[in-house]
């Protein structure tokens, strides 16, 4: 199988692509890309890359029916920096391998993420793990913010004098917030790439992470182009009934034909709304 060289991944390779206030993710090496996945789609049967429009649609056949193994033939290597509380989230996608700097055996570096104005609000009432779409005041964030910064402040403060008294780094590392900056590299194959880009694209992820999703996204788009056309397609931009789902909307499809009309349909409550709410995603996104 011949080497792939993206010229276009080649280009930005160690390039920082900041995020948030103090993060960034760069590209630190990449494995083969859309000629990699068809390569390794025809290797049973002897060939190679054929022309752009035969390869594109080769591509967009195997995601579309779900056949994963050529895409996992694809390996990215990132390196994030990026707060504690993203990481934990990050951390939950166990298809990857890395590697976390380690408070054990370094001194961690002063800083901390601390949200911009705009994206500070209240609890939502209808969600229970996610922020209003309202942000707050700005006298009233500006408040909020400088509380974070000067507890962030303090705790650090603490860390130093802790470690200077010669404690232990494991233990003098403990009370230290959520907010902290780490820093790891992480790779991940294309296939398991798309899973996390899908879950964490999605409108109703973290902000946070999500901003980093899609820089991941802008990354992976240089290595592998025509795999990313088609995740959007099929996947990102795509939609997934279940069988109710599904029913309803065939009955929607034929209600001129003699069906019942719209507002007789057997979903009801947060079901029927999941079903509007797919039939609408386009306008949402």
């Amino acid at each position: 199988m011949a080497h792939c060289v993206v010229s276009e991944a080649e280009a930005i390779l160690d390039k920082e692509f900041p995020v948030l206030d103090k993060g960034f993710i760069r590209l630190l090496d990449y494995l083969g890309g859309d000629e990699r996945v068809v390569q390794s789609a025809r290797v049973s049967y002897g060939e190679g890359t054929k022309t752009y429009r035969e390869d594109a649609a080769l591509i967009d056949y195997l995601l579309r029916n779900g056949h994963t193994s050529p895409f996992e033939q694809v390996v990215l290597t990132f390196h994030v920096k990026l707060p504690i509380f993203v990481a934990r989230q990050w951390i939950r996608h166990r298809t990857a391998r890395l590697n976390e700097i380690s408070g054990r055996y370094s001194v961690l570096k002063d800083d901390f993420y601390v949200p911009a104005p705009e994206d500070m609000a209240l609890q939502s009432v209808d969600n229970k793990q996610g922020r209003s779409e309202t942000a707050l005041e700005s006298g009233e964030a500006r408040v909020i913010r400088s509380s974070l910064e000067e507890s962030q402040k303090k705790a650090y403060d603490e860390y130093t004098r802790l470690v200077e008294t010669g404690l232990a780094r494991e233990l003098a590392r403990i009370n230290l917030p959520l907010s902290l900056y780490t820093e790891w590299y992480w790779q991940i194959d294309l296939h398991n790439l798309f899973h996390f880009l899908n879950l964490r694209l999605d409108p109703h992820a973290q902000k946070e992470i999500r901003l980093y999703a899609e820089v991941l996204f802008d990354i992976t788009k240089k290595v592998a182009p025509r795999c990313c056309v088609s995740f959007e397609e099929h996947i990102k931009e795509g939609v997934r009934f279940s069988r109710s789902e599904f029913t309803e909307l065939q009955r929607r499809l034929t209600v001129e034909g003699g069906g019942k009309g719209k507002n007789h349909t057997e979903l009801s409550g947060k079901a029927l709304e999941r079903f509007e709410e797919k039939l609408g995603k386009g306008k949402q996104i």
